[in-house]
C-alpha cells in the first residue's frame, strides 16, 4: 500500500503538500460550491459510472485545493491498498525537470502511471511548458485507457487555458468541468464560524464571536476564502479567550490593517452590462432586447460570461436580468465565449478589457 503523504516513491514525492485539516468534514458546503462537492465525494468513493477526468475549476481560494485533498484522504481511507498521487502542477513540472537532468524519466512514468488515482493541483501552471505539456498527455492518456481515476484543478475552464497545448485542453475537458463559484456572504460566515470551531478545538480560542463581529469580519475582508481564514486566524489569536466579549469596533482595533481597505467592492450585473455596453459602442438596452444579429449576441454572451466570473448570480438569475432569459441561454452563452476565447485572439483581448474595467 501507498500512504498518501509518504515522502517519496520512485522519484516522486506522493501526496506532496496534503493537508492534515482539508477533509470533508472540514469542507463548508453553500450553494456556488454543492455540486463540485458531491462530484468530489463520488470520486472519493471509488464509485463505478464517474466522468474521467474530472475537472475542477474556478477563482483562487475558494476550495478546489480542499476539495482535493479530501478526495485524497478519503479515497486512500477506502482503500487502503490503492496508490493515490497528489500532486501540484508546479511539483509535478519540477520532479520532471529533475527526472530528465537525472535521466531517470522511465522512474518517474513508471511513478505516475502506476497510480490508481492521480490528483493533479492548479494545472494551469503547466502553461507555455511544452515538454512537460506532452508528458502530462502521455500520463493522461495512459491512465485512462487503463481505466485509472483522474482530477484536475485550475483556475479557469480547460478550453480557457490558452496556454495549455490543444490536444492536451482537448483530453482536459473530455471528462466532467466542474465549477467551484466564489462564495456568496452566508457561505463565507459559515467558513468563518466553522474556522473558529476548529481554533477552539485546538485551544486556541474560547467562547463564541458576537455574529456582528463575524458579519464585519465578511463584509470588510476582499478576496478569497484563504484571506478570510486568515482575517479569523488573526482574531482568534489577538482575541483568545475573550473572543465572545470582543466588540465591533474592538474587532476593528485588533484586525488593524486587515480591515483597512473598507467594505469589498461588489462587482453587479448591472455595471457589468453598462460596462459591456460601452466597450462596445452600444447601449444597455441592446444587450437586454430580443435582437439575435452579431454585433449584439456576442456582446451578450460576453456580458453572461463576465457576470458569471466577478458575481455570484445563478444562472436563472443571469437570465432574469438580460430580459428574462431561460437559464441554458445563458449557459450556451458562458460557454461560447470559453469555447472562443483560445481561438479568438479579439475576444480573448475583449474579455481582459472588461475584466481590468471591471477590477480598476
Amino acid at each position: 500500500a501507498v500512504a498518501v503523504g509518504a515522502a517519496e516513491e520512485d522519484g516522486v514525492e506522493m501526496a506532496a503538500g496534503l493537508q492534515d485539516r482539508l477533509t470533508f468534514d472540514s469542507f463548508v458546503e453553500g450553494q456556488g460550491n454543492a455540486f463540485a462537492l458531491a462530484i468530489a465525494k463520488q470520486v472519493a468513493s471509488w464509485a463505478d459510472g464517474h466522468f474521467n477526468p474530472v475537472f475542477f475549476c474556478g477563482p483562487y481560494g475558494y476550495g478546489k485545493t480542499h476539495l482535493l485533498n479530501a478526495i485524497a484522504w478519503e479515497a486512500q481511507r477506502l482503500r487502503p491498498d490503492a496508490k493515490v498521487v497528489y500532486l501540484t502542477a508546479e511539483r509535478f513540472l519540477s520532479t520532471f525537470v529533475k527526472a530528465m537532468q537525472d535521466r531517470s524519466t522511465a522512474a518517474f512514468k513508471e511513478s505516475l502511471r502506476s497510480a490508481d488515482m492521480l490528483l493533479l493541483d492548479d494545472v494551469q501552471f503547466v502553461g507555455g511548458k511544452t515538454s512537460t505539456q506532452e508528458e502530462l498527455l502521455s500520463t493522461l492518456t495512459a491512465l485512462i485507457e487503463d481505466g485509472k481515476r483522474i482530477v484536475f484543478s485550475a483556475d479557469r475552464a480547460p478550453m480557457a487555458l490558452t496556454e495549455v497545448e490543444p490536444r492536451l485542453r482537448s483530453h482536459l475537458a473530455a471528462g466532467l468541468t466542474c465549477p467551484v463559484e466564489a462564495g456568496d456572504r452566508e457561505l463565507k460566515i459559515a467558513v468563518a464560524q466553522n474556522r473558529l470551531k476548529a481554533l477552539s478545538a485546538l485551544g486556541v480560542v474560547q467562547g463564541e464571536a458576537n455574529p456582528e463581529v463575524l458579519a464585519q469580519l465578511v463584509d470588510r475582508t476582499p478576496g478569497s476564502m484563504r484571506e478570510l481564514e486568515g482575517a479569523v486566524n488573526t482574531l482568534a489569536a489577538a482575541a483568545g479567550s475573550r473572543l465572545s466579549a470582543v466588540s465591533v469596533d474592538e474587532a476593528s482595533t485588533l484586525l488593524g490593517a486587515a480591515l483597512r481597505g473598507g467594505p469589498e467592492r461588489r462587482i453587479t450585473v448591472d455595471e457589468i452590462q453598462k460596462t459591456v455596453a460601452d466597450h462596445f459602442n452600444m447601449k444597455q438596452a441592446d444587450l437586454l432586447s430580443e435582437r439575435r444579429t452579431r454585433a449584439v449576441a456576442r456582446p451578450r454572451q460576453i456580458a453572461m460570461y463576465l457576470c458569471k466570473q466577478h458575481t455570484t448570480r445563478s444562472y436563472p438569475d443571469i437570465g432574469r436580468r438580460f430580459g428574462g432569459r431561460d437559464h441554458t441561454t445563458v449557459l450556451h452563452g458562458v460557454r461560447k465565449i470559453e469555447e472562443l476565447m483560445p481561438q479568438d485572439d479579439q475576444i480573448a483581448r475583449d474579455v481582459e478589457a472588461l475584466t481590468r474595467k471591471l477590477r480598476g
